[in-house]
């Protein structure tokens, strides 16, 4: 050690881990990631609820992969699952509304529960018409928004979501890459923008938990005391030690 230096506090280095954990692009990476798992497995199990009622039908040379579901739909579903789990957090950020109505992961797990019961009831409950569905799934679709969600960005995009995924569905059912039985909306059933939007509101609600869990890992991250004495000269000319 040089005359007349001595330790003094200075910046906080960070390990590898820390620095991956606390990146803003990793943060991205490993939340959309998870999500694009998580929507591959719920496209999987919903689709074939869909398709052991018949209400879904894909031709034979598509089927192709593990529950007899078209290859393609399960990374679909994980790509969208992802876009939309990242934006929802985005847009309250952007909004300066952080959403704060009940965020821990037993609110999320019933969630999922709840979007999962709505897909069911789709494919397995008879009404005497679709309509009489397509009501009864509405009022579930929104009373998901209303008791997991309640704000009007979540509401919003929930809303575009479905708009948008049910036009894009008429597109492929137009273009026969798979048909509805009984359509009467269009090509589609009645009750699939009901489907799409509690599908956004669900995602969305796994994504902004995401954002907020590894938002505090990465505050806990950088409270983490540096290792190591820092050297610094000393007015004095005296040399000092750590003890």
């Amino acid at each position: 050690m040089a005359e007349g230096e001595t330790e003094s506090p200075g910046p906080k280095k960070r390990g590898p881990y820390i620095s991956s954990v606390t990146s803003r692009s990793v943060n991205l990476m490993i939340r959309g990631v998870v999500l694009f798992f998580i929507g591959v497995f719920l496209a999987l199990v919903l689709n074939l609820l869909q398709i052991q009622r018949n209400v879904t039908l894909f031709p034979p040379d598509v089927i192709a992969s593990i529950f007899s579901s078209a290859w393609w739909v399960p990374p679909c579903c994980g790509t969208a699952s992802a876009v939309i789990g990242l934006l929802y957090p985005c847009i309250d950020r952007h909004l300066g509304e952080p959403h704060k109505f009940k965020r821990e992961w037993s609110s999320v797990m019933r969630c999922v529960a709840v979007f999962v019961g709505i897909n069911h009831a789709s494919a397995k409950v008879d009404f005497d018409n679709n309509i009489q569905l397509s009501l009864t799934l509405a009022a579930l679709s929104i009373g998901l928004w209303w008791t997991f969600d309640r704000s009007r960005s979540g509401f919003g995009l929930g809303v575009g979501i479905a708009f948008l995924a049910t036009v894009v569905t008429q597109l492929l059912v137009y273009n026969g890459v798979y048909q509805y039985t009984s359509p009467d909306f269009l090509y589609v059933r009645s009750w699939l923008p009901c489907i799409f939007f509690a599908g956004g509101i669900t995602m969305g609600n796994i994504g902004r938990q995401l954002a907020m869990v590894l938002l505090q890992i990465g505050v806990r991250c950088r409270r983490i005391p540096q290792e190591g004495p820092v050297i610094q000269p000393e007015r004095s000319g005296h040399v000092s030690l750590p003890t």
